[in-house]
């Protein structure tokens, strides 16, 4: 009897602990400045852009925004923080001319494509099914 009672605490416990890490993995996601580095497989440079490429998922009104490497974006968002499941709705953005090439309708098509996330430390990357990492991105911290 006492093996069945430590064997369920045990699993109990270890259940309470993967669910508060996928939670926190999202907690840690939301709010916070990720600068992209490489998408599809190729590193991102200040050659790639006119301004720096990045986004922000706000947690009001599940809102996402941020720059493409030309162009300002928004749009929503939806975050299953038990599976590490995302889904961004098709973005609006504004239509300036940018005379530089960007990796921007690229990062678009990205954004609207994911369906999943990874994070480890201060990098994420966004994924579709089981495929190579889409796009990776790291934190940036304003001073």
């Amino acid at each position: 009897m006492k093996k069945h009672i430590s064997l369920g605490i045990v699993s109990l416990l270890l259940f309470s602990c993967s669910a508060i890490k996928k939670d926190a993995s999202a907690n840690q996601l939301q709010e916070k400045y990720w600068k992209l580095i490489e998408i599809r497989g190729q590193k991102v440079t200040a050659e790639n852009y006119l301004k720096e490429p990045y986004f922000i998922i706000k947690t009001k009104d599940n809102r996402i925004v941020g720059n493409g490497g030309c162009n300002s974006f928004s749009g929503t968002y939806e975050l299953q923080k038990e599976t590490g499941r995302i889904s961004i709705s098709p973005l609006v953005a504004t239509k300036m001319a940018c005379i530089k090439p960007t990796v921007e309708n690229e990062f678009f098509k990205v954004l609207e494509t994911v369906d999943n996330y990874t994070l480890k430390y201060d990098t994420l990357q966004l994924n579709k099914a089981r495929m190579a990492p889409m796009a990776k991105f790291v934190a940036v911290y304003l001073k």
